[in-house]
């Protein structure tokens, strides 16, 4: 009898801690969250969402909303990857971390010292800049310089678009101001490359992803064309919401390369809070690395809010190493967002609550991220009274508003009476920029062609405009980047340059038309 009822005892306490466990992140955790997500997919039209959740070095969700595709009823679920984009650029800035601590490498070694044939088109520049300043945005590129020797994907390799650079002209000043670019970040994965013998891939899988036990992930823009539990891409492409096609050229993983889930982003966001302490206890990275990831380097303007808002005004704001850091209700806030065709993320980080918020999305709608993160953000802080989601969808709206203004400004100053001053023929022809290459432009059924030649994807019909300029219409819509390509003639009536921008404010700024200077190729005699 003392045994059994010792027995009845003891199940009732163990039961009431199972139950404990079970339900305190629960508690933790907004009473509405999965009616609020919910409620932000419909707003937003978003078809698939990953969101994790870490506190105090434990994991409080890590869960999928809604379907992989639209139409297709598999869910998505804590292992179904989304491409996280630029939050990789985390993962390049944190392996470099880790080579400095090896002593392979030094934040503020010039480039040159491992990868002598490194240049840009200032000689100065090409001596001074640093493994530090390709991870910050601030080498005098202009916004987005150079992605067209990626994006859409194209035939140069990651040694050849790093090549190239040193033909792009810098805007602005060494070191003088913030300019988002994607370009040196693929020379980062360059430098680890040549001072460990394993490429970008190779390193990031083997001495990060496997560290952690990120074993979802992967490391390639490829491995999201293919795969059992992978979440399709999505975009609205004119005006309709539909599946697109995923970006699957793998030059650029350095800068944006990594699919992974709700369940591996949890593992990462914990490493990064806990300074490099990963699951078994050991290290993955030492407390002054994190120090250097997570210290502003290049200040970022802090503008006024839109009225909607007012919560994000800032005191300070700027770039670290692969990480954005601004404040936020007195903390500081650590982030990054991410963007594909198809894929938006964010991922952001109190450290000083050790609160962590990734959203992984399958629609290229901000707002739903945003209004999420911030959602968590003031639960977990216990202010803030923003209605975030509508805050959002006014933005939203505003932005198409704007958008249709600009384009309706745009084509009301077309002159459609005007007639271009040669004959189609006399456009013909092998167009060069000294950067990105060669552009033809040739006479088809009666029509001008233009195709770029390294980006199969880049062919379109030439509709004249007005003058002596015309519009690119690609013929892949799903690119939703028609340019605008204006012939400036010699006085003898020959051509002497073409230039080229994108032909809406809507146009992602990867498709950096406005940089190219196109001259008539020399024929040869």
């Amino acid at each position: 009898m003392h045994k059994i009822s010792a027995n009845r005892g003891f199940f009732p306490v163990v039961l009431a801690l199972l139950i404990s466990a079970q339900t305190s992140h629960s508690q933790v955790l907004p009473k509405d969250l999965n009616a609020y997500v919910e409620k932000v997919q419909k707003e937003f039209e978003v078809p698939g969402i990953a969101l994790a959740i870490v506190k105090d070095s434990k994991v409080i969700l890590a869960k999928g909303y809604g379907v992989r595709k639209l139409g297709e009823p598999a869910r998505v679920d804590e292992h179904t990857l989304f491409g996280i984009a630029s939050n990789t650029k985390a993962f390049t800035a944190t392996a470099i971390g880790l080579l400095v601590e090896e002593g392979k490498l030094e934040w503020d070694a010039p480039v040159v010292r491992y990868l002598p044939w490194f240049a840009l088109s200032d000689p100065y520049v090409t001596r001074e800049i640093t493994i530090r300043d390709l991870l910050v945005h601030r080498s005098g590129l202009g916004l987005g310089a150079g992605d067209l020797l990626w994006w859409p994907p194209s035939t140069y390799n990651r040694r050849q678009i790093a090549e190239r650079l040193r033909f792009i002209p810098l805007v602005r000043s060494f070191r003088s101001a913030y300019a988002y670019d994607n370009v040196l970040y693929l020379v980062a994965g360059e430098v680890i490359q040549a001072v460990t013998g394993e490429t970008w891939e190779q390193f990031i899988a083997s001495h990060i992803l496997a560290k952690v036990g990120m074993n979802d992930s992967n490391v390639r823009h490829s491995d999201a064309t293919g795969g059992n539990n992978v979440a399709t891409t999505h975009a609205r492409i004119e005006g309709t919401l539909r599946p697109c096609d995923p970006f699957a050229s793998d030059n650029t993983n350095p800068a944006g390369g990594i699919n992974s889930s709700a369940t591996d982003m949890a593992k990462w966001m914990i490493v990064q809070l806990d300074s490099g302490r990963v699951a078994e206890g050991t290290r993955l990275f030492s407390p002054r690395t994190t120090v250097q990831l997570w210290s502003l380097v290049t200040p970022i303007p802090i503008g006024t809010p839109p009225p909607e808002l007012t919560a994000l005004r800032a005191n300070f704001n700027g770039y670290a190493l692969g990480f954005g850091v601004r404040d936020y209700h007195g903390y500081k806030l650590v982030q990054h967002t991410g963007g594909l065709p198809g894929f938006v993320s964010k991922v952001a980080m109190i450290p000083e609550l050790k609160l962590g918020v990734a959203v992984l999305t399958n629609q290229e709608a901000g707002q739903a991220y945003e209004s999420i993160v911030y959602y968590l953000l003031d639960h977990f802080i216990g202010g803030g009274k923003t209605d975030w989601r509508g805050a959002y969808k006014k933005l939203q709206e505003r932005r198409a508003s704007m958008i249709a203004a600009a384009n309706r400004e745009t084509t009301g100053k077309r002159d459609s009476t005007s007639r271009p001053s040669l004959p189609l023929g006399s456009y013909v022809g092998t167009y060069t920029d000294a950067w990105y290459g060669n552009v033809t432009i040739g006479l088809e059924n009666g029509n001008l062609v233009m195709r770029f030649g390294h980006t199969p994807s880049l062919v379109g019909d030439l509709e004249h405009w007005q003058y002596d300029t015309f519009v690119a219409r690609w013929r892949d819509r799903q690119l939703r980047a028609d340019a605008f390509v204006t012939f400036d003639l010699n006085p003898d009536g020959s051509i002497d340059q073409v230039k080229m921008k994108p032909a809406s404010p809507e146009v992602d700024f990867s498709f950096d038309f406005q940089d190219l200077l196109l001259k008539p190729a020399k024929r040869k005699e």
